[in-house]
Parts: C-alpha cells; structure tokens; sequence
C-alpha cells in the first residue's frame, strides 16, 4: 500500500518508541492496572496530541491519517495506552477546538495539546447507548447561561479528565435533533465523578460516569446551537469508528506477532509447532484479515481527510476490523495452547483487550443494520 513521506515518518518514529518504551513493559502496566502518568507525558512532548489539529493553533499540522497511525501503532503496544490517547486527540478536545473560543482555547485547548490538561466525550447514558434519541441529560437555558442535569457512563479518561465535552437533550420534542454539546471544566459546582470502573481489558484506561447535579455554566460554554450537535455528532463518528478500526489494527498486529513467536519457539514431536499446517493456517487466516483490515480503514480515511462522505465506509471499516481482531487475539490464544490461558503471557491481554473495541463508534448489531439499509436492504 502506498503511504506517503509523512505517514512513513510517524509511523517508523511512534514504532520505534513503542517498541522501546512500550512493548517491554506492557505487561507491568497490565498487571499494575495503574494509569501510565509518564509514558503520557513522553507521548505529549513528541507533540502527539495535536497531530490532526493546525500548527497555529498549537498542533502539528497533520490529518486523520497520521491521527490514526499513532493510534494504530500505541494499540500495537498497549491497547489501554492508545484508547487514553485516542480520546485526547479526538473525542475529548475536538469539540472545544472546532467551537470553543479564544479565552476557552487558551485556557483547556492548548493547555490538552501540551499534556497539561486533559478532556474526555460524554455521549453514552445507562439508558441511552445506540438510541441518541433517548439521551436524557438536559441542558436548560437560563439568563446568564445553562443548567445541566444528568449523568453519562462509560466515559473513557473520565476519572483523569480536567473537562467534559458533554451531549445534552435541549429540546426533548426534537429528540435527536434537540443534541447539542457543552464545554464543562471537572471543577464546576455539581459535577461528580465515580470511581474508575474494574473493567475485563484496557484497564490502564481509566473509564467512570460522570454526573451533573444542577451545574451552572455560562452561555459561551454552549458549543453547538440551533441543531448543530447533530450535524456535528454525525461527523465526528465516522472518524471515531476509522479510529476504533486502527486501534483493532494494531491489536491484530500484536496478536499476530506473538502468535508467530511463539510457534517459532514452541517445539512439538521435534521440530516448531510453526511447521505444522494448523498453525500455519491460522497464521494465514489472521494475516489476510489484517491486510483487508488496513485497506478498508486506511480507504475510509482518505475519504475522511478529503472531506467525503464515508458513514458506510468507516461502519465497514469498524466492523470489520474490530471483528478480525477478536478473531486474531482468539487465535493467539489457540496457537499458545494452555499458555494462553495463564496471565504471563500476552495472548490474554490481547483476547482481553478486544472486548473493549466491540462498542466504541457503535456496537456491532446496529453498524450491521445500517450497512444493510445502506446497501439497499
């Protein structure tokens, strides 16, 4: 596949720290569960987190292609550590810097692109996942500004976060059309933040609710108005779904690789269990599944980064790719036989880690009907 100078750049410069800083001591930040504060820091200072915002507005002047290689290659290391960075580079400050103004920008934008602060999307309510037409934090206008009540779940880097880019229900007779998001920093009056849920996988990121009891915040805190959430929540999902498709690559890259070590190493009946067919076909499979992989979210990304419509593709993309890598990480955990079962080996993390990929962007039931209704069904 044809990459162009930038994109072989970022990607030889993150593997290379990946494979120095992160791969080593993956399985320590695994077993430890703890947030990772100093590989953070060293991601921020190689200016990672503005590498799809412009230079003059302190980023790097990249796109969401090299967006997404960062997250694919951070997945390859740890799968935790790209969710955490995918969300600052994404979900959690792109809001504020597409609508945010100067004083908002100075204070919590610039601040996210140094590592100094950090942000986090507030999208999904406990009854309120897929069906955006149920959200039911509500966001009421008053003299000075708005009042939001409310509580949102699952939030990734909630526990970390310094503010919240939260959807909020305007309108209820408007349903989805009554959406709009809101800027609001962790320490406004009303806001609470659970304790970091015990998750199966990623568990070096850290995801909570969050709650809005009565908050107050001034009217410049309104980022979209008059309909624009929606507009705006239609659009960012197709890059959050190429992302969540590059993190599964990643995933699929590292799963395969150990898999592949492991049958190099492993001897059964005299020689490694790499030269038996079986193995070899599951190696094939995976390796095949990982090329489609890369095709269909690196496809739907230049039509992200060309500003084409691209809701099936990326769909396609998430759910094939996030599929592949249950398949993969499945796989690895065969190939290793009863080591795959023992928590001293990757294999598990990787099988673990997956699970977390089903959901984000959209769970897989509904980008399978909305494929279909896209395809003519």
């Amino acid at each position: 596949m044809y990459r162009s100078d930038a994109e072989q750049l970022i990607r030889k410069s993150i593997a290379r720290f990946v494979d120095a800083e992160i791969i080593p001591n993956a399985q320590e930040y695994d077993n430890s569960k703890e947030y990772p504060k100093e590989i953070l820091k060293k991601i921020a200072d190689m200016g990672v987190f503005g590498i799809r915002y412009p230079k003059d507005r302190g980023g790097c002047g990249g796109n969401s292609t090299l967006f997404c290689i960062v997250c694919e290659e951070l997945a390859r290391g740890l799968m935790g550590l790209g969710a955490t960075v995918a969300m600052q580079c994404l979900m959690g400050t792109n809001c504020l810097f597409i609508y945010g103004n100067e004083d908002m920008h100075e204070h919590y934008f610039l601040p996210a692109m140094k590592g100094e602060k950090f942000g986090c999307f507030c999208m999904t309510e406990p009854e309120a996942g897929s069906d955006m037409g149920a959200v039911s934090t509500r966001a009421e206008k008053t003299n000075d500004g708005w009042t939001i009540n409310g509580m949102k779940t699952w939030v990734t880097s909630g526990p970390i976060a310094d503010f919240y880019t939260v959807m909020c229900q305007t309108n209820p007779a408007k349903k989805i059309r009554g959406l709009e998001f809101f800027f609001i920093p962790r320490d406004t009056a009303g806001v609470s933040v659970s304790k970091p849920f015990d998750t199966l996988g990623t568990v070096t990121s850290k995801i909570s609710e969050v709650s809005f009891t009565n908050v107050r915040i001034p009217d410049a805190f309104c980022l979209t108005r008059d309909g624009q959430g929606t507009g705006y929540l239609f659009s960012v999902l197709a890059e959050i779904r190429c992302m969540t498709a590059a993190l599964a690559v990643g995933l699929q890259r590292a799963a395969m690789d150990d898999a592949i070590r492991y049958a190099r190493e492993r001897q059964a009946w005299g020689k490694p269990i790499g030269n038996y067919q079986l193995i070899q076909a599951k190696v094939a499979n995976m390796a095949v599944n990982l090329e489609a992989s890369k095709l269909m979210t690196y496809n739907a990304l230049k039509m992200v980064d060309r500003k084409i419509e691209c809701k099936n593709e990326a769909s396609m993309a998430k759910y094939f790719a996030t599929e592949a890598a249950c398949s993969a990480a499945d796989s690895c955990t065969r190939i290793y036989g009863a080591y795959g079962y023992s928590m001293e080996y990757p294999a598990q993390r990787h099988f673990r880690d997956t699970r977390f990929l089903l959901n984000g962007g959209g769970t897989h039931e509904i980008l399978q009907t909305n494929i279909a209704k896209w395809v003519g069904l």
